[in-house]
């Protein structure tokens, strides 16, 4: 019995956890062997996390995509960020001019990019493209706008129409009804959504045709526009509008109150478009949610259960996708009330409850490690097999943790990411006017905490 009464936990056996010594993406690499292990001939090793904004799942992510870079030839990292404005990363790690801080605020969507740790990530990618023979590509994979706005996929079609087919004049209604509910930054988006459901069904029937109408010109036209642009920009945009086109759909279904759709119609995009990486790279480190990630249907408070990204991508590539899931102890984790819009984007994170995955990896060890579900002794497979919730944020889901997860690393505390001083600046105002003082970090202390987590171009 503990101190408070409650039945101690029992943990998992040491044969079964594998230490991590380091979360610094520079150190060491000979506490990895787990991993070397694990990933065989997998096309794409996916790293999940609880929730988003955590310095410590950062860092991890950061690790693991360095060392899979490194010893294992990976050519593509893949996050969970809008594909379209993901382009703007893209070019940067490959060498493009011009600071990281507007490339953080508008490569990355959803507030991925606004902190020291993922900067961090982005500024090695460049230093190793700098002289690699295969420069690994980055890319997103979610929709585009945070989730919320046509805005940044209908101009990135626009433009390259204006390149393919220049006496095409695309319908302007399109533009101008999208730009009415635009989401500048992922903190509009309930006043987003409610403009969208504000509108009239004609008009909002109207946005839907108009981007059919896109839709079929580029299909119609393809050998003619692949002639004049290239075949990667063609398929580029062909992406982009499909995107654009399935958040119009994700859109509707809002507005309607469908959110199973919502969720299943943006997790089989995102699979979709890891696929479409596959297409030029032979091997991809994903990054994601565990809730995306994950093989079994995800579900969330007051929605049914939905097909994810993991399910779909585990049925087309069978033992070529590896998911590495993670679990927490106690630390901040991303506040998903309400007042997340007004700043307060974390919260305190409890002990995890008993009979939670999270609950039986606390009690087997005090520092981050790592648990491969397919070679667990036999007692350890029970226990596992025992643990029916996992903790995503501060709410718990049902689901089976060897039927969803490859492997499992544990960080038994996290804490909340850095906010980056430049990305924050490069931001929307209602980005800023959220952080209030958060980016009060000078850019010195910035960058001692980002040689602290092994960040910078080493």
């Amino acid at each position: 019995m503990t101190e408070n009464g409650s039945t101690a936990v029992a943990g998992l056996s040491s044969e079964a956890t594998h230490p991590i010594r380091t979360l610094d993406p520079a150190g060491p690499t000979d506490d990895l062997e787990w991993l070397d292990d694990a990933v065989g001939a997998a096309r794409v090793v996916a790293i999940g996390e609880s929730a988003h904004y955590n310095r410590e799942s950062y860092q991890l992510r950061h690790r693991l995509l360095r060392h899979l870079v490194e010893r294992h030839g990976f050519g593509a990292y893949a996050m969970e960020s809008g594909f379209v404005e993901g382009w703007r990363a893209d070019g940067w790690v490959r060498g493009g001019a011009g600071p990281a801080g507007p490339v953080l605020a508008g490569g990355l969507t959803s507030l991925m990019g606004l902190w020291t740790q993922m900067r961090a990530q982005l500024e090695w990618l460049r230093e190793h493209n700098r002289t690699a023979a295969h420069p690994v590509g980055f890319y997103g994979v979610d929709l585009p706008g945070s989730n919320a706005s046509l805005v940044p996929g209908v101009d990135a079609v626009v433009a390259y129409l204006r390149r393919a087919d220049p006496g095409y004049e695309p319908d302007p209604a399109v533009r101008e009804t999208a730009a009415a509910f635009g989401a500048p930054s992922a903190f509009a988006a309930p006043a987003t959504i409610a403009a969208y459901v504000g509108l009239a069904p004609a008009v909002r029937d109207a946005v839907t045709a108009g981007l059919a109408e896109l839709a079929a010109r580029l299909a119609g036209r393809r050998l003619e526009y692949v002639r004049r642009t290239g075949a990667e920009d063609y398929a580029r945009a062909r992406r982009s509008l499909d995107l654009t086109v399935t958040l119009d759909t994700v859109a509707r279904a809002m507005a309607r109150g469908d959110r199973q759709t919502v969720m299943a119609n943006r997790d089989a995009a995102i699979a979709e478009t890891v696929e479409w990486i596959l297409r030029r790279h032979d091997r991809v480190v994903l990054a994601a949610h565990n809730g995306h990630l994950q093989r079994v249907p995800g579900s969330m408070p007051g929605l049914p259960p939905f097909p994810t990204a993991g399910m779909h991508l585990a049925d087309r590539l069978g033992d070529g996708y590896l998911i590495i899931g993670t679990t927490t102890g106690t630390g901040q984790t991303l506040n998903t009330g309400a007042d997340f819009y007004g700043g307060t984007l974390f919260t305190e994170l409890a002990a995890p409850e008993p009979g939670s995955l999270d609950a039986l990896m606390a009690a087997s060890g005090d520092e981050p490690f790592a648990t491969d579900l397919r070679r667990l002794p036999a007692a350890d497979a029970a226990a596992v097999r025992a643990a029916s919730r996992q903790r995503f944020g501060s709410y718990y889901a049902e689901l089976s943790p060897a039927e969803a997860y490859d492997v499992i690393v544990h960080l038994p505390r996290v804490t909340a990411a850095d906010p980056d001083p430049e990305a924050v600046a490069a931001s929307p105002g209602d980005v800023r006017a959220a952080f209030g003082d958060r980016p009060e970090r000078s850019a010195d202390q910035a960058s001692t905490r980002r040689e602290e987590a092994g960040g910078g171009a080493k």
